[in-house]
């Protein structure tokens, strides 16, 4: 068999185009793996620690990996699974910082049935609230 030959006038944009054909691509996490083995890369640099060199390499051969792996479902699902950890995370802050953003004018509480955090407003007293996820009525004392 001949080997496959070239087309000298297709331009290298084109050809790596078509190499990535199929292929997963880049997507959040592997943003996050390159970026966090750039952070491990320039944390080895600044404190001599050699041991640091085998995670980062480790991170940017998985995250090479990802990229070219045909397997889109697969990769797809782990994508998912990352955002959903990520979107937890930042969920969490973006509420601590909401809590100090409003903590002169209100509170924050759990409902005993659903857990979701409610936002009521800071008056004196005790009060009879309403979930609006799950309809449950509970008491809040504030101070």
């Amino acid at each position: 068999m001949a080997p496959k030959q070239r087309n000298p006038k297709m331009p290298f944009r084109e050809r790596i185009y078509r190499f990535m054909m199929g292929r997963n691509g880049t997507d959040t996490l592997c943003t996050a793996l390159t970026v966090s083995a750039l952070v491990l890369l320039v944390l080895e640099m600044i404190s001599g620690w050699i041991w640091l060199s085998l995670p980062c390499l480790a991170l940017l051969l998985y995250s090479n990996f990802r990229a070219f792996s045909r397997n889109v479902a697969q990769r797809r699902r782990e994508n998912a699974a990352f955002c959903a950890f990520f979107r937890r995370i930042r969920g969490f802050f973006k509420l601590q910082k909401n809590k100090w953003k409003d903590r002169k004018t209100h509170i924050y509480r759990k409902c005993p049935t659903c857990k979701s955090v409610l936002r009521l407003p800071r008056a004196k007293g005790e009060h009879t609230v309403n979930c609006p996820r799950c309809h449950n009525r509970f008491q809040v004392h504030c101070k």
